[in-house]
């Protein structure tokens, strides 16, 4: 009896231990947290560092579930969702026009683009939005790069999202096929570019670009910006006023010329003999509507891209005048060479019916083929490939008769077919980087080139929903992340550590600063520790006072 009354006193004393412990900190557990990721066969490095994340994030207390989604199940309830989850993986890849770094200073974490567009993990700071409008409209140069560190400061601190690596690309191409000085080497993009298609030049009977893909299109639309693979085919097929030329600066490309009339004045002269691939020119009107078409609600992700636009007039045949709301550093690159050329005669009707309704035209998949770019569509068998052929009546035909991609989950089926000549052009390996250079050493007529990537790997965090609506929380779970760690065991050592949205590449907007970002668990621990966070019994409870409030998605 005597042992019975001692373990009950200790059973009492455990007790009053535990409630002390809850009425002095912890008032509700943090509920379970699902971390969203891509399926291993189809970016192995993304779903390793999700597993490693999770296994960091459970020695702070939190259980976490690492859920793989197909990309289309994943874009839709990530992208057109919302507020339905809470942390995913995402990354931001490299595209040309992304050479200027206001795509990533401005769109990503705009307050106005929370709802629908880039800043899908719904992050809310004025002060952050008068910087990004600010830099937009900074003519010199070097007062812009003050306020882009400034944004890469206030991002740093709030941690919005967990930044993990800028990868390094390694690519590669069957120089038996293809002439090797042809390949067109991109600053912070690397050789799979649209300057390299077009100037890649066949040795023999092999007229065929074949290029492997071990992720799926999602659509073939002008009005959605899509995952990497999606504007591949897009630039090819669709041509844009200017485009980013190898150097990263952005050229006349469907125009002639364009010329600076004042600081909010841009006059543009338009090529003539442009053809539609259905055979119809291309007119000014076409290239006014261009323009327009994302103005209005239906095409909110190149919103952010025209919305500086006052005007557009035609001053000539072949002249047009855009008048801009105010001065604004950044409409070469990231308006003119960024806007899809497409034809009013498809896409007006197609506009008008979706005036009133909830749909966008993101949501459509393929609604047209037509471009008047170099390429065009001919046949698309989704999960298997996609065809363009060489458009004969192009300003700049390409040198190969077809661009054809192949869509090969598996990194080592990839490595076989390249083998065999049913791809000549490797344009994404998913498996280990020194597996592909041994490759290449064994079967000398592969060339490989790499380039660190513009674009970046991260955690997404949904800033509208609690915990993630703070900043500290953020902070803790963002500094528990080892990106050396993910830099070794994720991506093989081909990639390089990132806390900033803009990419060391861009070595003159980058703010070397923010890459010292104090990290570690114990330093995770004492984050939330001071915020009011405790761990009883291994799980991690929320500062006294706060509820949790919502379920695990």
């Amino acid at each position: 009896m005597k042992k019975l009354v001692l373990a009950a006193a200790g059973g009492l004393a455990a007790l009053s231990l535990a409630t002390a412990a809850f009425a002095q900190g912890p008032t509700e557990k943090v509920r379970k947290l699902n971390l969203y990721s891509w399926p291993q066969a189809a970016l192995p490095q993304s779903y390793q560092a999700a597993q490693l994340i999770a296994q960091q994030w459970r020695q702070l207390g939190l259980d976490v579930e690492v859920k793989p989604l197909q990309r289309q199940q994943q874009t839709q309830l990530i992208w057109f969702s919302r507020d339905k989850w809470d942390v995913t993986m995402w990354r931001m890849v490299g595209r040309p026009e992304r050479s200027d770094p206001d795509e990533f200073l401005y769109s990503l974490y705009h307050s106005s683009y929370a709802e629908k567009g880039y800043n899908f993990i719904g992050y809310l700071n004025p002060e952050y939005d008068k910087l990004a409008e600010k830099q937009r409209t900074q003519l010199d140069r070097e007062e812009r790069r003050k306020t882009a560190f400034e944004m890469q400061k206030i991002i740093d601190r709030d941690q919005p999202q967990a930044f993990l690596v800028h990868p390094k690309y390694a690519l590669a191409f069957n120089k038996a096929v293809f002439k090797e000085d042809t390949v067109v080497n991109q600053s912070g993009i690397g050789i799979r570019n649209i300057w390299t298609f077009l100037a890649i030049q066949p040795l023999g009977a092999q007229k065929d670009l074949i290029i492997n893909s071990n992720e799926v299109i999602n659509a073939t639309n002008p009005l959605y910006i899509g995952g990497a693979v999606d504007s591949w085919v897009t630039d090819l097929i669709w041509d844009r006023v200017m485009r980013i030329g190898p150097d990263g600066m952005p050229k006349p490309w469907a125009a002639e010329s364009v010329t600076w009339f004042d600081d909010k004045t841009v006059d543009v002269k338009m090529r003539t003999g442009m053809k539609w691939h259905d055979g119809q020119p291309v007119t000014l009107d076409d290239v006014i509507f261009s323009f327009q078409a994302p103005a209005g609600d239906k095409a909110p992700m190149y919103k952010p891209f025209v919305t500086d636009i006052a005007s557009i007039e035609k001053t000539g045949e072949q002249t047009l005048r855009f008048t801009l709301k105010q001065p604004n550093t950044t409409f070469l690159t990231a308006t003119l060479a960024k806007i899809n050329l497409i034809p009013k005669h498809i896409w007006e009707p197609v506009l008008k019916d979706l005036a009133g309704k909830p749909e966008t035209a993101e949501q459509l998949k393929e609604v047209s083929k037509i471009g008047s770019g170099p390429f065009k569509l001919v046949r698309w068998a989704p999960n298997e490939e996609i065809l363009l052929e060489r458009f004969g009546d192009h300003f700049q035909a390409p040198k190969v008769q077809r661009w054809i991609m192949r869509i090969v989950p598996n990194a080592e089926a990839t490595l076989g077919m390249l083998k065999r000549g049913e791809i000549n052009f490797l344009g994404m390996f998913g498996g280990d980087a020194e597996v592909l250079i041994k490759f290449a050493k064994e079967n000398p007529d592969i060339a490989i080139r790499s380039e660190v990537d513009i674009g970046f790997e991260y955690v997404a965090f949904n800033n509208r929903r609690p915990p993630f609506d703070d900043a500290k929380f953020r902070r803790a779970l963002s500094a528990a992340i080892d990106r050396r760690l993910m830099v070794s065991a994720a991506w093989q050592d081909y990639a390089i550590p990132a806390n900033s949205h803009v990419s060391p590449v861009l070595s003159y907007w980058h703010d070397p600063a923010v890459d010292n970002m104090k990290t570690g668990l114990a330093e995770a621990k004492k984050i939330l520790q001071e915020a009011g966070y405790r761990v009883v019994g291994g799980k991690l409870y929320y500062p006294t006072g706060k509820q949790e409030k919502l379920a695990t998605e």
